[in-house]
């Protein structure tokens, strides 16, 4: 029986639905956001790195940080983030040292090639705001209100994980 059949059946359909449909849109958007970055990359001729790497480069920013902390912000779904980091080091996209304090852990930072996709990246970005701002898609006072939606949502779940045991 699918997912959406057993919904149907349990209380409050009609709410089971609406949340179904939202776990549809945020697992789409963020594929999407991937194919719209890989479009980018392919449209500009690099095609070394993917969309999960330009990401994981992006987030990282000016910071510099361990393997760990990006796994928790968890923005690499369905992706293994010592491979691509390990792949971005191999490619000369990051720098990589062992930590001072803790021989273990591995503290990663970008090179300015890291540092150009990342721009990159950030261009990208700010088109696409600009364009979403300019068409009406999406007012900032709704876009303020669908990321406090996502956060309690994420919060939820948070919570869920915490006292599951």
């Amino acid at each position: 029986m699918s997912m959406h059949a057993q919904a149907a059946r349990a209380p409050g359909p009609a709410y089971m639905d609406s949340y179904l449909d939202s776990l549809g849109l945020i697992e789409r958007l963020h594929r999407l956001l991937l194919d719209v970055i890989k479009d980018e990359f392919e449209r500009l001729g690099v095609l070394e790195i993917n969309a999960v790497q330009a990401l994981l480069l992006f987030n990282i920013g000016d910071n510099e940080v361990t393997a760990g902390e990006l796994k928790s912000r968890g923005y690499y779904q369905g992706s293994n983030v010592s491979y691509n980091l390990k792949k971005l080091v191999d490619l000369g996209y990051m720098h990589h040292e062992r930590s001072e304090v803790d021989r273990r852990s591995v503290r990663v930072r970008l090179t300015p090639r890291g540092d150009r996709i990342r721009q990159i990246v950030t261009e990208l970005f700010a088109r696409q705001s600009e364009g979403m701002e300019s068409k009406g898609v999406l007012a900032i006072d709704g876009l303020d209100r669908l990321n406090g939606s996502l956060r309690l949502m994420e919060r939820f779940w948070t919570d869920q994980i915490r006292y599951i045991y």
